[in-house]
């Protein structure tokens, strides 16, 4: 992840933004509010990153966790009935960060 996110702060050398969101979500696995603080905590990792790291502009960067609420797998094609590991593989593309740059280049 961190490698992706030095890759993004190098396309983000010389290009004029207005405004960096961080979104952070996740699988389907664990209690609603458990997965909202986990989204939460994984969105604002990626902005301190951004931050700290690659030195973009913290006033123009928002950080927000969707929970498990936007999944990128389709309901029924990791069932319950697979094993506690082949569900956590499954669901893996759920466990992700959105990151969406408004501006020009």
């Amino acid at each position: 992840g961190k490698a992706a996110l030095d890759g993004f702060g190098q396309e983000m050398q010389g290009t004029t933004y207005g405004s960096i969101q961080v979104e952070g979500h996740t699988d389907r696995m664990g209690s609603e509010a458990y997965n909202q603080t986990l989204s939460t905590r994984r969105a604002e990792s990626v902005k301190s990153y951004l931050v700290e790291q690659v030195r973009l502009d913290p006033a123009r960067i928002g950080a927000a966790g969707m929970g498990e609420r936007e999944p990128t797998t389709v309901a029924g094609t990791c069932p319950e009935s697979m094993s506690r590991a082949q569900r956590i593989t499954c669901l893996q593309p759920d466990r992700r960060v959105d990151v969406e740059v408004t501006g020009t280049r």
